[in-house]
């Protein structure tokens, strides 16, 4: 998406929609904010100015009724301009409901003073918008929040400051934590989605430096004419240079691999016990942090401060999430209930209830709903996990020849005997290319949800196990896990896998996917690598799904070690990624026999 200036395409400012981010220049402040402007029964003000605790300025428009009421606040905290249409469209339907929204440039973004970094102020800084909104004359003190991704972790983290006027959030398509199931995954450097949204966001900052920068006076006595500087910031540096002037963050998480303190100051994962508010969790099954959406449900109900939040927490997983919304995500169409459920809609009847008492799909004792894939269709759940699942495993099958569709990889309930081991050469110089999956946030480059997976499996280096037809339908709803026994020629190397429905046409839709960094095995917070050729038992964590596996259709897994640019190659020597730049092979393996039983972990629900 391009308009009349350079612009950067942005999936991940989803709010309510994609939207692209402008590089026009910031506004300038006003001092108490534009006049009031009337728009049908609305009255605008732009640029509403609130001074936080340490003297910086962040910027807000309001949107109100026109009446001399008070009602509940709607908030809004966004890093992508409060402006764009996908943040103030929803207002229209929300205003005339009894609500004021209020849509704020969160420190260091467009018409905002202060300096951008992300997560480090949104807790203080969450605490004092939440104040300063329950205090104006139109509100009656009762804040809630509602936005995506980034702007669901400004959600996330206000809530763990404990505000006392805020009254519940929902949360869109965020994480519980900013090092796994953000940065990095299992281990492994989310390489195409950081250095994409680190772009993105050094694209605002670079024009608010241009901007603060140009001032035609401080050239004009240059001569000759031809040397003019058209900005006074003087010679931007290049390439690496220019990234950490001014997106320095991107160099801290590379510096951070490990889950260290670094991480831990804004860890919602750290601080479940200290969210006191109802939440709605809205996710994907193909979204890049729908692991966080379920830890997060999962956490407060168990951890939350009070029985209030305990007792008043929701789940909502559609689809897409940043890999699409609608009817058809990726190459497959869900069919016509996959468009029930919008956003605005939900966030409007969460609060009606929460702050109005009115009696909708929310009062109910079934505070789960999945869109269950295949079935296509909705469906109330008692909790997540579903408690009626059954954990079982497909143990892995071979003889020892389960490379790509050629090979003879199967998948069964019957344990394994005396079977080969599997191997298969990675190099990092050819990795095995993303395709599809729970990506963000450039569609145009990088295609993101469900798609055909042949291309992958057939490749040698990619292990391939499968069920053949089913002669029932199966359905699968809950965490998914590969338990695998591995070796390695390396000290260090990533294994992956992947969850895929085969239609009778041979069409391979993933489902789910992860990745372990072997020397992340043990712990998070503590490297370790691995002696070459010994045998490690392992826990893949493949996040989570729901899907029917139609009658006819074939349960597959993939093993492998790369998904790339997904995540950043593993170079195999143990170098800290920062710096490694030399390849190295790895035969790596998988064994499945009566000692080492791989297994495919799946919670199938009870047949009807």
């Amino acid at each position: 998406m391009k308009n009349n200036r350079t612009t950067l395409l942005s999936a991940f400012a989803i709010g309510f929609a994609l939207a692209s981010i402008s590089l026009s220049s910031p506004l300038t402040a006003k001092a108490q904010g534009t006049p009031l402007e009337a728009h049908a029964d609305i009255l605008i003000q732009h640029d509403v100015p609130m001074k936080t605790r340490d003297g910086v300025t962040l910027y807000a428009d309001i949107y109100r009724p026109k009446s001399s009421d008070k009602f509940p606040v709607i908030l809004m905290r966004t890093p992508y301009d409060k402006s764009v249409n996908w943040a103030v469209s929803p207002v229209y339907k929300m205003v005339p409901r009894g609500y004021v929204v209020i849509i704020q440039d969160v420190r260091g973004r467009y018409t905002s003073e202060g300096e951008w970094y992300p997560f480090r102020h949104e807790q203080a800084d969450g605490f004092d918008t939440v104040e300063w909104v329950a205090a104006l004359p139109y509100s009656n003190g009762k804040v809630g929040m509602m936005g995506a991704s980034y702007v669901g972790a400004t959600q996330m983290l206000a809530a763990i400051a404990q505000p006392p006027h805020l009254t519940a959030i929902a949360p869109n398509m965020t994480a519980s934590n900013y090092h796994d199931g953000w940065t990095y995954q299992s281990g492994a450097f989310e390489q195409w989605f950081d250095q994409n949204w680190t772009s993105q966001l050094a694209g605002n900052t670079l024009q608010r430096l241009i901007s603060e920068n140009t001032n035609a006076l401080v050239g004009t006595p240059t001569l000759p004419l031809a040397n003019y500087p058209v900005f006074n910031f003087g010679q931007l540096p290049a390439d690496a240079q220019l990234t950490t002037a001014i997106a320095p963050y991107y160099s801290d998480w590379l510096a951070h691999p490990d889950y260290d303190d670094y991480w831990k100051k804004w860890s919602i994962e750290e601080n479940f016990s200290k969210i006191a508010v109802p939440m709605l969790q809205v996710g994907g099954w193909y979204d890049i942090f729908n692991v966080g959406t379920l830890r997060n449900y999962v956490g407060a109900k168990t951890h939350g401060a009070n029985e209030a939040a305990r007792a008043k927490q929701h789940l909502l997983i559609e689809i897409g999430g940043h890999a699409g919304f609608g009817r058809r995500i990726g190459d497959v169409d869900f069919g016509p209930h996959s468009l029930e459920n919008v956003y605005t809609d939900v966030i409007l009847n969460w609060y009606d209830f929460l702050f109005k008492g009115i009696q909708n799909e929310f009062a109910t004792d079934k505070p789960v709903k999945l869109f269950v894939m295949g079935a296509n269709e909705y469906r109330q759940e008692d909790d997540w996990p579903p408690p009626q699942a059954q954990s079982t495993k497909y143990f892995l099958h071979s003889t020892g020849k389960a490379n790509s569709l050629r090979g003879d990889g199967s998948l069964s309930v019957a344990p394994p005997k005396a079977e080969p081991v599997d191997s298969y050469v990675y190099n990092p110089a050819n990795p095995v290319p993303t395709v599809g999956g729970p990506l963000c946030c450039d569609a145009e480059h990088m295609e993101p949800g469900p798609r055909d997976q042949r291309s992958v499996e057939n490749r040698d280096d990619v292990l391939v196990y499968s069920t053949g037809p089913l002669s029932r339908d199966l359905e699968v709803t809950g965490p998914v896990t590969a338990t695998l026994f591995v070796r390695s020629s390396a000290v260090d190397t990533d294994f992956t896998a992947k969850l895929v429905d085969v239609a009778p046409d041979g069409f391979a839709q993933d489902l789910t996917e992860g990745i372990l960094r072997m020397r992340y095995r043990d712990s998070p917070e503590h490297a370790r690598l691995m002696n070459p050729g010994q045998i490690y038992e392992i826990s893949l964590d493949l996040w989570a799904t729901s899907n029917v596996f139609l009658r006819g259709h074939t349960l597959r897994l993939e093993i492998s070690s790369s998904n790339f640019p997904r995540f950043d190659r593993n170079l195999n020597t143990g170098e800290e990624i920062k710096f490694a730049r030399t390849f190295v092979s790895a035969t790596n393996a998988i064994l499945h026999d009566a000692q080492h039983p791989s297994a495919l972990v799946l919670p199938v629900m009870p047949a009807k």
